[in-house]
């Protein structure tokens, strides 16, 4: 169960995740919001819909729904993916058919006061997809014994064709050294920092190129940072992109430099494709990326770092490459979609 009406990673991984056990014969009923583009994409992927009305932790219109859900279908588990997910589930278990939840955590913050450590406190099992989540959850007092840790992962798939080209439509120039950035436009993935090492490495590599795939609610003070820092054609804000299996295989490096992230599935994404990534110590992303092995790893809101790294990276077309290769030999050990569903099943059968 998931309540986003939009579509980040968190979406992408519940579909993945309900896909996969479909493939493996169990039976699947994704419920999520009206309306939203998981339902859409959950649909035309031959999934089973449910859509709910979600409107707040403690609005009825959820968790009536699903309450009736539950009484109708009798589950052998249930898991529910973002926090407002859970609040519907716990509260719709209270006067439903006894089913055991799974709450998975996929965010590095803080649980918010007592109302929010409840909530995972009433589930059988607490999936962290980091360690560092884990980490978070057990100074905000879930027990140890409820949690288990399963990594986020993405499709083994092979690039798309046509990633020059599709870079080419930006205005990137042919051969240019390309550094890719996929995140939602939002406060915790830090853009200011990687447009302000954007224009420190701009300085010292002219040729090189920046792009920043993605939307969000900050679009307009990014386009404004952008504006003053006279970054110009060397770094484009491309918006949302539905050809990512195009663009980060062409990408040079892929950089990511969030303060806050839970693991980053875009960086998964990137290691797929064997591209090299420059990333920040927050949350998770230390668990992907092997600082030296995989990319490099830098601390977070330190634009003069990021740029060190960057260019470091960018000088050594070797280290670069075999950077690439030693991430997706990590890929392949730990972040694989089957991996992350095979681990999930592998909650679900220890539920009582």
């Amino acid at each position: 169960m998931d309540s986003a009406r939009g579509w980040r990673g968190g979406q992408n991984q519940v579909l993945l995740t309900a896909q996969g056990m479909a493939r493996r014969g169990h039976e699947v009923v994704v419920a999520c919001q009206r309306g939203g583009v998981l339902a859409e994409r959950a649909r035309a992927a031959g999934l089973d819909v449910r859509a709910q009305r979600f409107a707040g932790d403690l609005s009825p219109a959820a968790w009536l729904s699903l309450r009736r859900l539950l009484a109708r279908e009798r589950f052998d588990a249930v898991q529910l993916h973002d926090p407002h997910a859970l609040a519907a589930g716990v509260l719709a278990a209270r006067g439903a058919p006894r089913v055991p939840l799974v709450a998975t955590r996929r965010v590095d913050f803080p649980l918010n006061g007592r109302w929010s450590r409840w909530k995972y406190r009433s589930a059988a099992r607490v999936v962290a997809v980091s360690e560092a989540i884990r980490q978070v959850l057990a100074r905000d007092g879930v027990d140890g014994h409820r949690m288990r840790l399963v990594y986020e992962g993405v499709p083994d798939r092979p690039p798309a064709p046509g990633g020059r080209e599709a870079l080419a439509g930006l205005g990137v120039p042919e051969g240019a050294p390309v550094i890719g950035n996929v995140a939602a436009l939002t406060g915790h993935k830090d853009h200011a920092t990687l447009l302000q090492a954007a224009r420190l490495v701009l300085d010292r590599a002219p040729h090189a190129r920046f792009v920043i795939v993605g939307e969000g609610e900050l679009r307009a003070r990014i386009e404004a940072q952008h504006r003053e820092l006279r970054l110009g054609q060397g770094c484009v804000l491309a918006g949302f992109r539905t050809d990512l299996d195009r663009l980060l295989p062409a990408f040079s490096i892929f950089c990511l430099s969030s303060h806050m992230e839970g693991l980053g599935t875009s960086l998964l994404d990137a290691m797929a494709f064997a591209r090299p990534v420059v990333a920040t110590r927050a949350g998770g992303i230390p668990e992907a990326v092997e600082d030296g092995v995989t990319g490099r790893v830098v601390p977070a809101r330190d634009p003069q770092a990021l740029a060190a790294a960057l260019l470091d990276v960018l000088g050594d077309d070797q280290r670069r490459q075999a950077m690439g290769r030693a991430g997706r030999r990590r890929f392949e050990e730990r972040f694989t979609a089957d991996r992350m569903v095979e681990g999930t099943l592998a909650v679900y059968a220890e539920l009582p």
